[in-house]
């Protein structure tokens, strides 16, 4: 498949974890790094809460006007973040993020996948769902 130029550094990415994934290259561990990473960027925004403080979470139910449409959903709910993470927790929290990354585009070598079309893929399935795409 032709790439746009701008577009290869996906497949780059994807072929650096290939060459350098060589101790947990077992399915196995790469599912279970996988989860460990994902718990990594989980934890590092509950300690920009707990620890740092520099965002807090401010969670309640979802206020949603009665006569609101389904169009409208997107401006009535709230992620329930308040502030901004201080730059030490972005950091950390951009690294753990791409260990998840990496282990991504680990399963998608496991299985033949390329990581760019997947996410080409989904982009159109949410673009053509649009709001009913809603998860």
């Amino acid at each position: 498949m032709n790439r746009d130029p701008k577009n290869l550094l996906l497949d780059q990415f994807q072929a650096v974890v290939g060459e350098t994934l060589i101790r947990h290259k077992s399915i196995l561990d790469v599912m279970s790094k996988s989860q460990e990473a994902n718990a990594r960027a989980n934890r590092a925004v509950a300690k920009a809460v707990t620890t740092c403080g520099c965002v807090r979470i401010d969670a309640g139910k979802q206020e949603i006007p009665q006569d609101a449409s389904l169009y409208d959903l997107g401006r009535h709910m709230n992620d329930h973040v308040e502030g901004t993470m201080c730059d030490h927790c972005l950091e950390t929290l951009e690294a753990e993020l791409g260990r998840e990354m990496f282990y991504l585009a680990a399963l998608c070598n496991a299985f033949g996948l390329n990581l760019h079309d997947v996410i080409l893929k989904e982009h159109q399935r949410v673009s053509a769902l649009g709001v009913f795409h809603a998860t």
